[in-house]
């Protein structure tokens, strides 16, 4: 057996490496065991489904055999299906647990594991922490007793009682989404073509490859979208990932809209127009006019370290608007607190429809007016040091006071499951400006984000930060 680590949405590794049958199983039977310490005097249910990776279909099955070998019953998705649709079945169904198999936005090579509660959205820290220690601990069982299941038609009309499709179709519009060879298939499309919208969709079959691309949904990973959006007059481009639990948008033109003022777009929707209180929660890495713009005593700001699931657990703790992370995943406090970009691009569309936007470039025209345009970028630094996990606590230890001619006013440490520094932000200018460094618990990267008040101020924040990284070697 391999080393079996836990990262911020559950359990990723390399097909043939790290993510096996035989490690799967083990990690199925950790589940099973947890679920039946924690929920002892409960008739157990657990939902499972997976995305369009190579294998999904049989880890899937092989995850629905222990467990339903452990007197679960098991819930197995007739077929590919984005991880909302099972965060959602999971809820409705009251279930104990759901598991996604899928690695999400990771590339192809990968496969992985993602937790679902009974509440609908990811595993805590202290859950998977859990099943964590039960690995190895007991002898595998199975069974074939799990039962086939249609997991896509709750969503569905759970969706109904969510959006306005009656809104939606008094401004039909033509748009492009990109499925980048995901788990969200023709799914919009099928949502939106009975109501009048012209919908062309972009690879929209679930393949293990993605049609060779990497499964996030990014500027660099866009091109098929940005083309045909610079080639056609469609009003919006929607992209969703490799599990469609994020969302990204391109303008009809072809210009790609970061994910940072997509952000801004929800928030202008739920909070301006809707007149929806609750507080809005960040993680580090979502621009300071999330806060500065939005933000008020009947809407307090919360910020959370990266990962989906610490927004989740600020759900719910307190009622809620809006939780965002800047690659791409939105939750609401009118759902489950689970990431779905599915909702988020139908949000989008009702809010162009509320306010007769026959263009994404006009409602965005009409937010810069009043917000002013946001500057920021992220660059995926890879590296193959050893030391890599390491050198944060380091740097956080010896203290940084300027970077790039600007004096550091505060700097945060974020922590890893493990108690570890595993992210850093250097706030600067009264928090209009800020630097992060964060080393990903999954993947031998180190993701530098920066916001600042132009695009050559952000450049340069983004190069003094890989060169702090690099100096702080052994």
């Amino acid at each position: 057996m391999t080393q079996i680590f836990f990262g911020t949405d559950g359990w990723r590794g390399l097909m043939s490496e790290d993510f096996t049958f035989e490690n799967l199983s083990l990690v199925a039977q950790a589940l099973a065991d947890y679920l039946k310490i924690t929920h002892s005097e409960e008739k157990l249910k657990v939902a499972v489904a997976y995305d369009g990776r190579k294998h999904s279909s049989e880890f899937a099955q092989r995850m629905a055999e222990i467990l339903s070998g452990n007197k679960i019953i098991v819930f197995l998705s007739e077929n590919v299906i984005p991880t909302p649709v099972l965060s959602w079945f999971t809820w409705h169904k009251a279930c104990q647990a759901g598991v996604m198999l899928t690695a999400s936005h990771n590339p192809p090579e990968y496969n992985g594991t993602k937790f679902k509660a009974a509440y609908g959205g990811p595993f805590l820290t202290e859950m998977t922490h859990q099943v964590e220690a039960l690995l190895g601990k007991s002898p595998l069982r199975e069974s074939d007793t799990f039962q086939p299941a249609n997991m896509l038609q709750p969503y569905l009309e759970n969706l109904k009682a969510l959006i306005n499709f009656e809104l939606l179709a008094k401004n039909p519009l033509s748009i492009v989404v990109d499925n980048m060879g995901g788990a969200g298939q023709t799914l919009l499309e099928k949502i939106l073509q009975p109501l009048g919208y012209k919908v062309t969709t972009i690879d929209g079959e679930a393949r293990s490859d993605f049609f060779g691309r990497s499964p996030e949904p990014v500027e660099r990973n866009l091109q098929p979208l940005l083309k045909a959006m610079g080639e056609s007059d469609a009003a919006a481009g929607f992209a969703t990932d490799g599990d469609a639990d994020r969302l990204g948008a391109v303008l009809d033109g072809g210009i790609y809209l970061s994910a940072q003022e997509l952000i801004l777009l929800l928030a202008d929707e739920l909070i301006k127009r809707q007149g929806r209180r609750g507080q809005i929660i960040g993680t580090s890495s979502v621009t300071h006019k999330l806060k500065n713009h939005f933000s008020d005593s009947e809407n307090p700001f919360c910020e959370v370290q990266v990962g989906f699931k610490y927004i989740t657990e600020a759900m719910m703790h307190s009622p809620t608007v809006l939780g965002c992370e800047e690659s791409g995943g939105f939750g609401y406090g009118f759902n489950i607190p689970e990431r779905d970009g599915i909702l988020s691009a139908l949000l989008i569309l009702q809010g162009m429809a509320a306010q007769a936007y026959q263009k994404l470039s006009q409602w965005l025209s009409d937010l810069r007016q009043r917000v002013g345009e946001v500057h920021y970028d992220r660059i995926d630094y890879h590296t193959d040091c050893e030391d890599r996990t390491k050198r944060l606590p380091r740097l956080f230890q010896r203290g940084v006071m300027e970077i790039a001619g600007r004096r550091i006013e505060r700097t945060e440490a974020f922590y890893s499951s493990r108690g570890v520094v595993n992210g850093l932000k250097f706030r600067m200018n009264l928090d209009s400006a800020w630097l992060l460094l964060r080393a990903s618990e999954t993947e031998p990267i180190i993701r530098i984000y920066a916001e600042a008040e132009s695009e050559q101020a952000v450049q340069e924040l983004l190069n003094f930060g890989k060169e702090l990284f690099d100096k702080e070697s052994n």
